[in-house]
């Protein structure tokens, strides 16, 4: 049986992605689908079909495999990179959202929102290994800290991002914040947290070792995602409201600049050099380029509709 031309071709691109490097994926949750980006050329390249609703993103550390949170089907789909397939679907609980990876790529943590918990999954396995419950309630994002030790956990009815102890399974403690806390980024040597608050427009710097906050920073309107710089001296925070990201200057931890982006901006992801970031715009239905030597938007590139977060090789 001969396949459809437009899934041949859709194919054939996927085909042609899978051979660049580096490449951008973006979670779509409204049109259900994957759009990938060419990062030399800026330039959509292909669309795959993952899920029903994909939300989190993340790719492990080879590339070779692509995991999104499908929000209605309760589930982790794992994506195949070189076949180009869905290989496995694992069983999260109720409404999965934010993803996070381990920097090993052993463990994936979801955020799952109806049961006020984290799904801890061990990717070699491909199983759930534990279900973490969590004091926030409707938890957003699970990311883990550099060395693997904790997971920080947003939520969006909560002040406080809560800790989790990975060895031990268990939360070990909360650091009070402002109220709706999204997006969560550490620096590289794990020192610091940054922790955007969406209600209070204001990103917060947690201290790791102390577990408390050190000081905070006035973002964008609604700040939300958080990106962190490899080298540590910046960090990005999307404004869902203000259409906008905030550049914060991590040695005084003040705004060194504002860039217009799309609408809606939401989840964000740099290239492993820090050169360009990519900005999921919810409501253009877009991801807009920054040039972080030059701080300015580049290019605005045409995705599915309701972007939700963006991974890249």
């Amino acid at each position: 049986m001969t396949a459809p031309r437009h899934l041949v071709a859709i194919l054939l691109l996927w085909a042609t992605a899978a051979q660049a490097d580096p490449i951008a994926y973006v979670s779509n949750e409204k049109s259900g689908s994957v759009s990938l980006i060419d990062v030399a050329t800026d330039k959509p390249i292909g669309e795959l079909r993952a899920g029903t609703k994909p939300r989190g993103i993340a790719l492990s550390p080879d590339g070779a495999r692509l995991y999104l949170s499908d929000q209605t089907a309760n589930g982790l789909v794992v994506v195949n990179v070189g076949r180009r397939e869905v290989e496995q679907r694992i069983p999260l609980g109720q409404s999965p959202e934010g993803i996070g990876l381990s920097r090993d790529g052993r463990w994936l943590a979801a955020a799952i929102e109806e049961t006020n918990a984290v799904a801890l999954v061990d990717t070699q396995a491909g199983a759930v290994v534990a279900s973490i419950p969590t004091t926030g309630k409707n938890p957003e994002h699970a990311v883990f800290s550099p060395d693997g030790r904790w997971l920080y956990v947003s939520a969006e009815e909560a002040a406080q991002v809560d800790v989790i102890d990975v060895a031990a399974r268990r939360q070990v403690g909360s650091i009070a914040v402002g109220h709706r806390p999204r997006g969560i980024g550490f620096t590289p040597d794990g020192r610091y947290a940054y922790v955007a608050c969406e209600l209070e427009s204001t990103v917060y710097v947690i201290d790791v070792a102390a577990r408390s906050v050190r000081t905070s920073v006035r973002a964008g309107e609604f700040s939300n995602g958080v990106v962190v710089a490899p080298d540590g001296a910046r960090v990005y925070v999307s404004s869902g409201r203000g259409a906008s990201v905030s550049v914060i200057d991590t040695g005084s931890n003040t705004v060194a600049t504002t860039i217009a982006v799309g609408q809606r901006p939401w989840n964000m992801a740099l290239t492993a050099d820090g050169a360009k970031l990519y900005v999921a715009n919810g409501r253009s239905n877009s991801v807009s380029v920054i040039d972080t030597r030059s701080l300015s938007r580049i290019a605005d590139i045409p995705v599915g509709e309701l972007p939700w977060g963006v991974a890249i090789r």
